[in-house]
């Protein structure tokens, strides 16, 4: 089931509604319900993968909290591991590896034909394993009691608003959540409405708009040239954070409407200063769970500074191939931890200076650092990663024609490219106001006159911009 879609239009209001009118002794049971509903919407006979994850992390948890010697708890600890991350490589990476380790082979003259398997990638399985995972380890370390109720714990593993595609959330903070008694607060349930406003605006009035162009583009990179390709690596970076943003800020705000606040995801990264910021303010449940239990345990920065560098590296290599079975993706987050290592060595200091041109000059060096490497994101195959970066300038020695052959590939109406043009702008404005401040709370606390003339103006702008053909799949639902 789709955000996106008629069905969870008509979903939500149901559980919000039987959420707030039952007892609250019984709301884990009908949220567990509903989230075990809308994930089989996708495919029923993959909701035993939850459930099985769920049984071997709550079942683990239980054991290590009995038996306190650390050699027991240690193994139950990568038995868990072990039979978690078991069942994300057989689905997402079994053919990676195969296909790999047969295109290895050749390199030596050895044949050797891969052994793929005919497989779906289950929705959102990279989520929920590293959720559990990070509860597991989180009981191992003593940091957090065991859940003993299975229901509950169910209910934090499946979590509809953020099953799919997170954020990821540790238990510490959403298991006490479900389990605490919630009275109906308006303004939360307010808050939560207007997040997931803003939240459909990135995805429908930008994302989708985009994606129109540049699906086709990444579809087939070799039959494009020059500015064209230029265009669709810009585009594309503004579609997945408006597209990844969008979702997170979609699930945030809906799981507010049930009186749960689930973790920030998004700080207007592309506002940022250096790669490193960068990745403080992007998909922030992500790059704090590699920090937490790769980057942290691989010793982190308390070695010196060549090992630093490579803990730096093998947690982005990790954090690449979770994304996806592709080497692009490895080859991504590599250039992410390249550019950190290079930060360390070269721009040690953050700068003194928060303000005037040279802060312009570092976000716009960080935005187009981040536009080149999601050219490895989003091409499908490392061949078309080199085509794009080879031939994305070609004609530039002739500026005009250069700018005006790409600009008329775009095959756009002027009303499109207009409206994405201001929806952009919106997008920019609302995300510098968000570096110091709440934009949702700020526009809540004008004037009631000044406030609703800004809501109404803003529904008619989102209407204006809903595209003609049908809403697309989240693009982290791969994932």
């Amino acid at each position: 089931m789709l955000f996106n879609s008629f069905s969870y239009a008509v979903f939500l209001p149901i559980v919000f509604a039987l959420y707030w009118i039952i007892p609250h002794k019984f709301r884990w049971a009908l949220l567990l319900t509903a989230s075990y509903y809308f994930y089989m919407n996708w495919n029923p006979k993959y909701v035993g993968l939850i459930l099985f994850t769920t049984v071997i992390s709550y079942a683990s948890a239980i054991m290590m909290e009995k038996k306190p010697d650390r050699r027991y708890r240690k193994g139950i600890l990568i038995s868990a591991g072990v039979l978690c991350l078991g069942v994300l490589f057989f689905f997402k990476y079994f053919n990676f590896i195969s296909e790999s380790i047969a295109d290895t082979a050749g390199l030596f003259s050895l044949k050797m034909n891969p052994v793929t398997l005919d497989l779906l990638l289950p929705v959102g399985i990279s989520f929920y394993t590293f959720q559990t995972l990070s509860y597991v380890i989180d009981v191992y370390r003593g940091d957090i009691q065991a859940e003993h109720h299975f229901g509950k714990y169910a209910t934090f593993v499946s979590f509809f608003p953020q099953l799919v595609a997170g954020p990821i959330e540790r238990s510490g903070n959403l298991l006490p959540q479900i389990k605490a008694e919630h009275r109906f607060d308006d303004s939360l349930a307010s808050y939560g409405l207007k997040q997931m406003a803003w939240g459909f605006f990135k995805k429908i009035a930008i994302a989708d708009t985009i994606s129109k162009f540049n699906g086709v583009v990444f579809d087939q990179p070799h039959s494009y040239h020059g500015f064209t390709l230029v265009l669709a690596v810009l585009f594309f970076t503004i579609q997945i954070y408006c597209d990844f943003s969008g979702y997170s800020d979609i699930a945030i705000g809906t799981a507010k409407l049930m009186g749960i606040n689930l973790t920030t995801n998004f700080k207007s990264p592309y506002f940022s200063q250096s790669v490193k910021e960068f990745w403080s303010r992007w998909h922030i449940s992500l790059s704090t769970w590699f920090r937490d239990y790769v980057y942290i345990p691989l010793g982190g920065n308390r070695v010196g500074k060549v090992r630093h560098s490579v803990n730096l590296l093998i947690t982005f290599l990790t954090s690449g191939l979770w994304h996806g079975a592709n080497w692009t993706f490895v080859i991504w987050g590599g250039v992410h931890g390249a550019a950190q290592i290079l930060e360390n060595s070269f721009l040690s200091k953050k700068p003194t200076d928060d303000r005037g041109i040279r802060r312009v000059i570092r976000i716009a060096l960080v935005f187009c650092f981040c536009a080149f490497a999601w050219i490895f994101f989003a091409s499908r195959s490392v061949a078309d990663s080199f085509y794009i970066i080879r031939h994305m300038w070609d004609g530039i020695g002739h500026p005009l024609d250069y700018l005006r052959e790409g600009t008329l590939t775009l095959k756009t109406g002027k009303a499109t490219f207009l409206c994405l043009g201001g929806s952009l702008l919106l997008l920019a404005a609302y995300d510098y106001y968000a570096l110091k401040r709440d934009v949702i709370e700020a526009i809540s606390s004008k004037r009631t006159v000044i406030r609703w003339c800004i809501y109404v103006a803003f529904i008619i702008w989102l209407i204006l911009n809903i595209p003609t053909t049908n809403s697309t799949e989240f693009i982290y639902f791969q994932f």
